[in-house]
């Protein structure tokens, strides 16, 4: 097959994220495909944005995928700015037509960027070639602005959205979702119940198979607190409002006495404010942040691991947080604090469900695994580690992908 794969944040290891269009991609190539990425020049999500010295593209092969880089200008924030480089990618991916589609004549074209106005130029090109169109869901646009912004149904910006998304659900030959429950929100903007495909988030393999550094970060305090009699009990990742880390620490004075310890490990705006508030309990303590590659050796070290957000209505179509992928792949129990249409915990079977935003909860959460034997916490952890190779590595999903592209193939 030939496909393009329109992806305005698109990244690589070598650029930093979004990740995902780079594993599906490679995976694709590796069976045979042709795969062209199109994506901005310019991301905020990206750690380095490609340099086109001036000119309105770029193409350029990395790891057998073709990249197509459409001039875009930089911005800050979610303003004019942002706006501006939104209509660049779409105004480019309309011009360059023929130049994304010079290798040949596609079978299929995804619209992939987080924002659904990229089906317009997707179903273009997929008119003109007499390819499927394929809409990729990250986050529902517009409800997320206007349930977690508080955007009215009749602001220009939420209007133009809708009017976008309903388009996604009628020209699309199938809808991919990484939301596991969002089928009947599609529907109901006028899809085709037998076009829905959920294909979620998910984790590389072979980032887990390196081996495990002599000396680990942060091996000498672990080791410590170890030896002292503390069970460990660790939040990796961002510290925003979004991630609801109050709930955590205010669980450490609740657990005062106990020998848990809970680690908060990571970088974010609510970092120093949750450091000061932590600073007079023992029993809680925020660590600096390690590198991603490091976070396989961190985890390896813990004794149980801790992932919570805001209570929050959109959530009831599902969460995919790489997060958690990690944590079950590193085989430990999981204190799941979470409210969504969806519990991979459950399912697996490996840790704790309870309610988001609940220090209580967490606290008792925390007393009910320090209290089970090593044995059975062993068990946990293998449970999680084989759902998330059997559901969510990355050779799975990609197949998952390809076999929905098949199945609409149209030449």
């Amino acid at each position: 097959m030939n496909i393009i794969y329109l992806e305005h944040y698109a990244g690589s290891p070598v650029f930093g994220m979004e990740f995902r269009p780079y594993f599906m991609a490679k995976r694709w190539v590796d069976a045979g495909n042709t795969v062209t990425i199109v994506a901005s020049s310019y991301s905020h999500l990206r750690t380095k944005n490609p340099d086109l010295k001036g000119q309105p593209y770029k193409i350029e092969m990395i790891d057998g995928i073709r990249w197509f880089w459409i001039a875009g200008p930089q911005y800050q924030g979610n303003g004019v700015g942002r706006i501006k480089n939104i209509l660049s990618f779409l105004y480019g991916v309309h011009k360059y037509q023929k130049e994304i589609c010079s290798v040949g004549k596609p079978n299929a074209v995804i619209a992939s960027s987080t924002y659904p106005l990229d089906i317009y130029p997707a179903e273009k090109i997929a008119k003109r070639y007499g390819a499927e169109v394929i809409y990729e869901v990250h986050d529902l646009w517009p409800l997320s602005p206007m349930e977690l912004g508080h955007m009215s149904a009749h602001h220009p910006f939420i209007m133009v959205m809708q009017r976008a998304e309903n388009e996604c659900c009628k020209v699309s030959d199938a809808i991919v979702s990484l939301l596991p429950c969002s089928k009947e929100h599609f529907v109901e903007h006028g899809m085709q119940p037998d076009k829905f495909y959920c294909v979620p988030n998910g984790i590389v393999q072979a980032d887990w198979a390196k081996p495990l550094p002599e000396h680990p970060v942060y091996e000498e305090q672990l080791k410590k607190w170890h030896e002292d009699g503390w069970f460990l009990i660790a939040y990796t990742g961002a510290h925003g409002v979004a991630n609801a880390l109050d709930s955590f620490v205010d669980a450490g004075a609740m657990l005062k006495g106990k020998k848990i310890k809970l680690l908060l490990i990571g970088p974010g705006p609510e970092r120093e404010r949750l450091k000061a508030k932590a600073a007079p309990l023992e029993n809680v303590e925020l660590l600096e942040p390690v590198g991603r590659t490091q976070i396989p050796e961190l985890l390896h070290q813990m004794d149980a691991l801790y992932v919570g957000l805001q209570c929050q209505p959109l959530f009831r179509f599902g969460v995919s947080p790489n997060k958690l992928m990690d944590y079950m792949m590193a085989g430990k129990p999981v204190i799941f604090a979470i409210e969504a249409g969806n519990d991979m915990v459950a399912d697996a079977q490996c840790g704790v469900s309870i309610p988001p935003e609940d220090s209580e909860a967490i606290a008792q959460a925390a007393e009910k695994l320090a209290a089970t034997p090593k044995e059975e916490l062993e068990a946990m952890g293998r449970r999680g580690h084989e759902y998330i190779l059997a559901h969510h590595e990355y050779d799975v999903l990609a197949k998952q992908f390809l076999d929905v592209m098949q199945t609409h193939l149209k030449n």
